[in-house]
């Protein structure tokens, strides 16, 4: 049976009032984004349902495709059909035997969106599935673990058919939630961390701090094919590459070796948030896991918050690193990020960090030396690259709309 359709399933997206056409919008531009390497396709969208037609493109690599877009709960290939009851039966017959194998079971599902359709939906249940049982011989009926399950959908402008429901990666929409930054490093936690952001609908731009000599030209390339990883979600990333080596060569002069992680994290989000702000964003993502290290402790996030108001969102706050890891490897960013190239937050670690530093301490070693110079000329002087897939052969997506 060939499909001609994909019938794409909103999940959380439903729960939604109002504003749910809002989020319909934004998961169709995801939606086309993704399947642009794809001409003949045409999307459908109404405020319960999304269709793709295929138009003679090939389903599997689009079936592929939409499993990582965010705001999908389940899809179905499809097929749609005339509201006849013969053509029903027919329909049915013939997308059921193309996948029937001997001694497999069946049921029936139907879902009358439409109310006023000659059958209910015990006519459904008993027409199609008498018409299934005396034309497919050895067929059974298992209404609770059955091998083929026939879906019916009946709505006003036709019927659709399917037999297979592909989970999605759930979610929201991207960008339905706004815009933040990714603070990316090249380790395993902050990829996962804007990954999960993502999913909960942000619009992610990540912001990498690079500290040349002491980091190599290979932490960097780590860095990109990182991003390059995560623009697979969305067609392209925007990678801001913060230079860093003159912050980091005050600090380890003008500040106690002890509490030099605590001010680099602080100089980190001051920069970061100097970057949001021109960036319009609406809050800063990290890597954090609750006791992970010695700056993840609830006493060095309360010292380090202290430099700004803008929301820091954790996704990764109450994980183990074992689960982090089982994600990083479902979103193949693990082998990239266990590459031996050091970024700037594994040189010139302290060799007794405080896990307990006090903000009012931090804040009379800092008071001795200016950083603001050096934090808006870091600011100032960002490389911003836009990353995109590695197989990414289309042009910009922005012109496709």
């Amino acid at each position: 049976m060939k499909y001609d359709r994909i019938l794409i399933r909103y999940g959380e997206i439903s729960t939604k009032g109002r504003n749910r056409n809002k989020f319909v919008d934004k998961l169709r531009k995801s939606v086309r984004i993704a399947l642009a390497p794809f001409p003949n396709i045409k999307i459908e969208s109404s405020r319960d349902r999304m269709y793709v037609l295929l138009n003679g493109e090939d389903g599997i690599e689009i079936i592929e495709k939409l499993k990582n877009i965010f705001g999908i709960q389940s899809f179905s290939p499809a097929i749609k059909v005339d509201r006849d009851v013969e053509v029903l039966k027919q329909a049915s017959l013939d997308l059921v035997s193309s996948l029937y194998k001997e001694g497999q079971t069946f049921k029936v599902t139907p879902k009358r969106s439409d109310k006023t359709y000659e059958l209910n939906s015990d006519g459904i249940n008993q027409t199609i599935g008498g018409h299934l049982l005396q034309s497919i011989p050895g067929l059974k009926v298992d209404v609770k673990k059955p091998d083929i399950n026939l879906r019916i959908e009946v709505r006003k402008e036709a019927i659709y058919l399917s037999c297979e429901t592909i989970q999605g990666a759930g979610g929201l929409p991207m960008g339905s939630s706004g815009k933040a930054m990714l603070m990316l490093s090249g380790g395993i936690d902050s990829p996962v961390a804007g990954y999960l952001a993502m999913k909960r609908g942000l619009e992610i731009e990540a912001v990498h701090f690079f500290s040349p000599p002491f980091t190599s030209e290979r932490s960097k390339e780590k860095v990109i094919d990182l991003s390059r990883k995560l623009a697979e979600i969305y067609g392209a990333i925007t990678l801001i590459i913060v230079p860093f080596t003159a912050v980091q060569q005050a600090i380890r002069e003008q500040i106690p070796e002890n509490y030099s992680m605590t001010t680099t994290r602080r100089m980190m989000l001051r920069i970061t948030d100097g970057i949001r702000q021109k960036r319009e964003g609406l809050a800063i993502v990290t890597g954090e896991s609750l006791g992970q290290v010695a700056s993840q402790t609830v006493e060095s996030m309360f010292a380090i918050n202290e430099v700004t108001n803008t929301p820091i969102l954790r996704p990764l706050i109450t994980m183990d690193k074992t689960d982090i890891i089982k994600l990083a490897q479902d979103i193949d960013t693990l082998e990239i990020s266990n590459r031996p190239f050091e970024d700037c937050c594994t040189i010139f670690v302290p060799s007794s960090p405080k896990t307990k530093p006090k903000k009012e301490k931090v804040q009379h070693f800092e008071s001795f030396f200016d950083f603001e110079p050096l934090i808006q000329e870091a600011v100032n002087e960002v490389e911003t690259i836009i990353v995109k897939p590695a197989d990414d052969q289309q042009s910009e997506f922005k012109s496709l709309f």
